[in-house]
């Protein structure tokens, strides 16, 4: 079964699909010219409430409902999938998940202003948007089957990647730090306890924030962002401080392997190009989610008559997301050197953080990572939900949480590997609608943007 499982996934996120992503983002790109750059002064200004819009609908503001994007975002992708993407692909893959990053901000910008187009209200459950109404309503009723489909796939993807793995990876990290404070016997029965508990606990508090719906979730997770962003960024600019002589290196490294690829040395096996770009791409794709339709989702509830302004902000998740955090990961895991040691995953982005700061680097990746992991289940937990009321109505919303809630210390006691590898497969699938509805709808967005812009220079709108 696992074999099984895996084959399909190297399928799903094979060239065609890693194609199909960096060309809709390529040419998005390409058809806005390049508005993910002209426009990036504009979009941070809407972002921090200098450049103002009097809105009558939505829920959250421009801020709150990108930080609900990123909480979803920002998670393992960026310390255990920065980590694996230099292990597998070498320290040139860093330099693709910068290309998939420029690209996917276009294609977020794309998606989210269709997300307030075609966005739906209901007095119980508030907005809802996303790849399965700008499908149904952008593209007509008989792509309805397609907008299901993405809808299924982001709940399968909720249950998994937004939950099970993540309850997993908080249990396993907190029981072996447990394991020296308390100094009990690690026998598989306290193991499970111990994990059991964790989860129990770890759902409990999720369900606290999640039965609110998305202006309890907001206005969580617009403090939790800033403070675990800070609190990264700023401990892994300590170790980049401690090995500053090396850093001008590493960026050339990156540039160089890129279109090299990479020797063996040490434990690291080397890698073609082609290696390099594939994982750098898919690793990118992971960690910042553009294209796979799940940011517009989360903005799709902010408070915008302007479909184009929330677009503009939504940009700013990759740029986040993988140009800066996964940047600096990367930088501490190939200036400390210790990339070539064979090591992958979180592991390896710890063994680098305590090669510099011994015992505090550790500490500061666990206390990351579990930080992480909370906003990223908070963030997913959204996704589910309005995958759930689209496909089932708003009144199966409230069994979906409790049960998503319970979920978590299922996940936190399960040997989870069939459960990765399923949802890398949802992840996939979720990609391959949203970009085909994308670029079907994209003279749409194209006008839109354009007859923004010409209202904002006649002074009509701010």
């Amino acid at each position: 079964m696992q074999d099984w499982v895996n084959d399909i996934g190297a399928v799903v996120w094979g060239p065609l699909t890693i194609v199909l992503l960096v060309g809709t983002g390529l040419y998005l790109s390409i058809r806005l010219r390049f508005i993910q750059l002209l426009r990036l002064g504009l979009s941070l200004r809407i972002m921090s409430g200098r450049d103002e819009e009097t809105s009558r609908d939505g829920e959250l503001s421009h801020f709150s409902a990108l930080t609900v994007a990123l909480s979803a975002a920002i998670g393992n992708g960026n310390i255990a999938g920065v980590a694996t993407a230099i292990a597998l692909g070498g320290p040139g893959a860093i330099f693709w998940m910068w290309v998939t990053a420029i690209f996917g901000m276009a294609t977020v910008f794309a998606s989210t202003t269709l997300a307030l187009k075609f966005r739906s209200y209901d007095p119980e459950t508030g907005y809802s948007g996303g790849p399965m109404y700008y499908i149904e309503r952008g593209l007509g009723p008989r792509w309805k089957p397609m907008a299901q489909f993405f809808a299924l796939c982001a709940i399968i993807a909720a249950y998994g990647t937004g939950n099970m793995v993540e309850a997993n990876s908080v249990a396993d990290t907190l029981e072996f730090s447990l394991r020296d404070v308390v100094q009990y016997a690690p026998d598989e029965g306290t193991i499970f306890g111990v994990k059991l508990f964790i989860g129990l606990l770890y759902g409990g508090l999720i369900w606290l924030v999640i039965v609110g719906g998305i202006r309890r979730i907001g206005k969580v997770v617009s403090r939790l962002v800033p403070l675990m962003f800070v609190l990264y960024v700023g401990s892994a600019l300590v170790v980049l401080g401690i090995n500053a002589e090396a850093v001008p290196g590493a960026f050339v490294q990156i540039l160089s392997d890129a279109f090299t690829g990479t020797a063996a040395t040490g434990g690291f096996a080397g890698a073609a190009v082609m290696t390099t770009i594939q994982f750098g791409v898919a690793r990118g794709v992971f960690s910042n989610e553009a294209g796979l339709g799940t940011t517009p989702i989360a903005m799709a509830s902010t408070k915008a008559d302007e479909p184009v302004r929330a677009g503009l902000v939504a940009m700013n998740g990759p740029l986040f997301d993988t140009l800066v955090v996964c940047t600096i990961t990367a930088l501490v895991i190939i200036t400390t050197g210790v990339w070539t040691t064979g090591v992958s995953g979180s592991e390896l982005t710890t063994m680098a953080f305590n090669a510099a700061v011994p015992d505090l680097g550790k500490l500061a990746v666990t206390v990351s990572l579990l930080f992480f992991s909370f906003s990223s289940v908070v963030g997913w937990s959204y996704y589910g939900d309005r995958g759930t009321g689209y496909l089932f109505g708003t009144q199966s919303i409230r069994l979906y949480r409790n049960l998503f809630c319970l979920m978590l210390p299922v996940g936190a006691v399960m040997d989870l590997e069939l459960v990765w590898g399923l949802c890398d497969i949802a992840n996939g699938l979720m990609a391959i609608p949203n970009l085909i509805a994308l670029l079907l709808l994209s003279p749409l967005v194209f006008r839109m943007t354009r007859e923004y812009f010409l209202r904002r220079t006649a002074g009509a709108v701010l």
